[in-house]
């Protein structure tokens, strides 16, 4: 039963308000004045809900907010008065009360008022249920690893977390710098703020200005409200700039102007705006080969590159492999149901005798595709697209039963789409290039594939 409970100097109203309470199935209890309330939550009253008055003898309603709030009393509190008026109200709610009821009031209304107490209770303990769900998700615990090179690496990640300096992430597609990224912000100080992901090679070089700096209405054509930008909105917490190393070079000097001052300038505005993010910049490119080839600022990248993490690729930590396995066969077979819980011996040789050019996101994939076509205890050998000597296996691409050559081919062609997609997270301009077809080709193949 929630509780509940009553401050007010009038008796006749308490005695109503319990009996009402009581029949709605609250628990209630009841006290003449503010003093009395704070004696009893002193002495262990816990209640759910308090409705106070707001004019009452001694202490009055506000200097009772005060006191809850000095006594870090997490109560939802709601006030009532016959002598209010909307500055009181106000002054209510900056003092921490959820809402406030006018005297003389309808028993629906009083109603009405705590259930939609208790759904905003109900919402905020879930909320705060997942944060700290999202946050063990992304702890230091959660990155398999027992590679020495990895343990020294999350050893660096632990120390800096707390840290507002700026980190760099290098490494290959798929070796889990976002992962990295994460614990970084889910390990420290800045936990409970926003985390917020931007992959900067996906976003239109026109567009990713006002993307991480926001926009006034009317900066340009389709401006039609304000809007945030990412730098805003992980203001107090974190954000990932991926693939940063992709970032235009006008882009650039703007975003080293952020980091130098603390500050951004939305698109069309004419003040700056003071922000508090942590930047943690990660990219599978060169950045000094890029800063030789004046495709990126060497000014940027110190600033960026306070600490650096690189990751290994997986074929340099193979010992990694069957943790990183186990740990993805019981992932999926929660997530489907299924009761394979390990890799026969052949899947186990195929797994380590592969490349890895995908890293450990492919693994990820591989296991995930194993777990749909296993029924049995054990994954197979057959069921992976790889074979023992580490080659890819064609099995994976095309049946056994599959004769024409045109099928084969689309087949074939729609997998190195995919391939290429996935290399270039979903850049459709350089998949092109990768795939050495023109844009316009590689639009409408995905299209014909089905592949948006």
């Amino acid at each position: 039963m929630k509780k509940v409970l009553i401050v007010d100097d009038e008796e006749s109203l308490r005695h109503m308000l319990s009996v009402l309470l009581r029949a709605e199935g609250y628990e209630v209890r009841a006290a003449a004045d503010a003093k009395k309330a704070l004696d009893a939550l002193d002495g262990g009253e816990d209640p759910d809900f308090i409705l106070s008055d707001i004019k009452m003898p001694g202490m009055n309603g506000l200097e009772f907010l005060n006191a809850l709030r000095e006594r870090r009393i997490e109560s939802t509190v709601i006030m009532m008065s016959a002598y209010g008026t909307m500055d009181i109200a106000v002054e209510c709610m900056k003092l921490g009360a959820y809402d406030y009821v006018s005297k003389p009031f309808k028993t629906d209304e009083i109603i009405l008022t705590i259930r939609k107490a208790e759904e905003r209770e109900a919402l905020r303990k879930e909320n705060s249920r997942l944060k700290e769900e999202r946050r063990g998700e992304y702890d230091f615990k959660h990155i398999v690893t027992g590679d020495e090179e990895m343990l020294e690496i999350l050893n660096l990640v632990k120390k800096v977390a707390d840290y507002p300096a700026s980190v760099l992430i290098t490494g290959e597609s798929g070796t889990g710098k976002e992962l990295v990224a994460r614990a970084i912000h889910y390990g420290g100080a800045r936990a409970q703020k926003p985390f917020v992901a931007i992959n900067c090679g996906a976003i239109p070089a026109p567009l990713i200005e006002s993307e991480l700096f926001g926009h006034v209405k009317g900066a340009f054509t389709d401006a039609h409200r304000t809007k945030t930008g990412l730098f805003q909105e992980a203001d107090g917490g974190t954000i990932l700039l991926d693939e940063v190393g992709d970032l235009p070079l006008e882009l650039q000097v703007k975003l080293l102007r952020a980091l130098q001052e603390g500050e951004v300038r939305r698109v069309g505005d004419t003040k700056p705006v003071k922000i508090d993010t942590r930047v943690v910049a990660a990219t599978i490119k060169d950045l000094k080969e890029e800063i030789r080839n004046n495709r990126f600022r060497e000014d940027l990248y110190y600033r960026l590159n306070v600490i650096e993490i690189k990751l290994p690729p997986l074929r340099e930590r193979t010992g990694d492999i069957p943790a990183l396995a186990a740990h993805f066969i019981e992932k999926f077979a929660v997530k489907f149901g299924k009761p394979v819980k390990t890799l026969s011996h052949g899947a186990f040789v195929a797994l380590q005798n592969y490349q890895w050019p995908g890293n450990i996101r492919e693994l990820e994939n591989v296991i995930e595709r194993a777990m749909i076509l296993e029924e049995g205890p054990a994954i197979r050998e057959e069921s992976l697209p790889i074979t023992a000597e580490g080659r890819p296996g064609l099995s994976a691409i095309l049946p056994e039963d599959l004769l024409s050559v045109k099928k084969a081919h689309e087949a074939v062609e729609r997998e190195l789409i995919k391939k290429a997609l996935q290399k270039t997270n979903n850049n459709r301009t350089k998949a092109a290039a990768l795939l050495d077809i023109s844009h316009r080709a590689l639009l409408y193949k995905i299209k014909d594939y089905k592949l948006d």
